[in-house]
């Protein structure tokens, strides 16, 4: 019987999925006001992979 490798454990911040939902701000910079709109982003923890980052 072969063993087989334990799979990657999720991303904590996405949650798996490799994308997370950001709020959307307009203005200048100075000026940034949050909307109530969200938009979808990638997940910089594990740049959209939805695997745990190896320490």
């Amino acid at each position: 019987m072969a063993t087989r490798k334990p799979r990657p454990k999720k991303c904590p911040d996405c949650k798996g999925v490799g994308e997370i939902a950001e709020t959307v701000r307009v203005g200048s910079a100075r000026k940034l006001r949050e909307t109530t709109d969200r938009q979808a982003a990638l997940c910089l923890t594990c740049f959209g992979s939805g695997t745990a980052p190896s320490a």
